[in-house]
């Protein structure tokens, strides 16, 4: 019997991500990957999987998967209703399924992505060594659809949780350090703007990067009206465009830019700000480098 499942329903997104592609910048490409790379791992973990298999991750739920075969599934992230064949049962927690048993992820009360991790990984082809979905450049596997059918890699692992936590509970207001560099010299005073602002997340905010709403970074003097040649950026990057609203780089984001990045928002918080949702309110703080 062929290991896979097969995709009754996506919800508004729902995506192959593993641990990324990185070190393709010089080809343009971006790094890609799970947004929420902790729950990503713990997801796999829970299941028996290499921490770096390939699992969905899903926007806002609604994914609804049929077992074309025995498995073991696990979902993590933010707390969220799971069901097989429309009994419930734990998030957090590696769940078994039989053949043409029905999965259903729910919508999380409070953040933004739940990640799905299957037993063996999702096995679509690799693409520059990572099976990740990259919405910028479209490498990778499509957006998932209804119909789909996502084959399974041989287990590697046994199913355990040993080391189960309780769903993160997504902040709607969060404070994040900012690295400052390396063109916070175009800024006046940028730790004092910084420490006087809070923004809001943007509607518009997507894998490329979180956009802010706020009080706009005021530019020095000297640089109002500048140009910046196109330069590489980083993930985590605070890129500040003419209108002065932030906007830092996720996953999915170019591999040059050329407006002025003001800082740099450190790895351990990003999965934190992938998880806001629409409005929730962002501080950003200097740190020294």
């Amino acid at each position: 019997m062929t290991r896979a499942v097969t995709v009754v329903a996506t919800g508004p997104l729902a995506l192959v991500e593993d641990l990324g592609r990185p070190g393709h910048a010089h080809l343009g490409v971006p790094p890609a990957g799970a947004l929420d790379i902790p729950a990503l791992r713990l997801a796999n973990r829970l299941v028996g999987n290499p921490e770096s298999a390939a699992g969905l991750e899903c926007l806002l739920g609604g994914l609804v998967l049929r077992a074309e075969t025995s498995c073991t599934i696990a979902v993590t992230g933010p707390s969220v209703p799971v069901t097989v064949d429309d009994h419930v049962v734990d998030s957090h927690a590696p769940v078994h399924l039989g053949p043409n048993q029905e999965f259903r992820l729910g919508t999380p009360a409070t953040g933004l992505r739940c990640y799905v991790a299957v037993s063996g990984g999702i096995d679509v082809p690799a693409h520059l060594g990572s099976r990740s979905t990259d919405l910028l450049s479209g490498i990778g596997p499509a957006p998932l659809r209804a119909g789909d059918v996502l084959p399974l890699g041989t287990p590697e692992g046994l199913p355990g949780g040993a080391d189960a936590i309780p769903p993160s509970r997504p902040a709607d207001d969060l404070t994040v350090p900012v690295t400052l560099g390396p063109r916070d010299d175009w800024f006046t005073d940028p730790a004092a703007q910084l420490a006087a602002t809070t923004w809001s997340v943007s509607p518009e905010s997507n894998r490329v990067g979180l956009r802010l709403l706020g009080d706009p970074l005021r530019r020095a003097p000297e640089r109002d009206g500048a140009e910046l040649v196109s330069e590489g950026v980083l993930t985590g990057a605070v890129q500040v465009p003419p209108s002065g609203r932030p906007v830092i780089f996720l996953a999915d984001h170019p591999t040059t830019g050329g407006y002025p990045a003001l800082g740099l928002v450190p790895a351990a918080h990003l999965a934190a700000l992938a998880q806001l949702r629409p409005g929730a309110r962002v501080r950003l703080r200097a740190r020294e480098s």
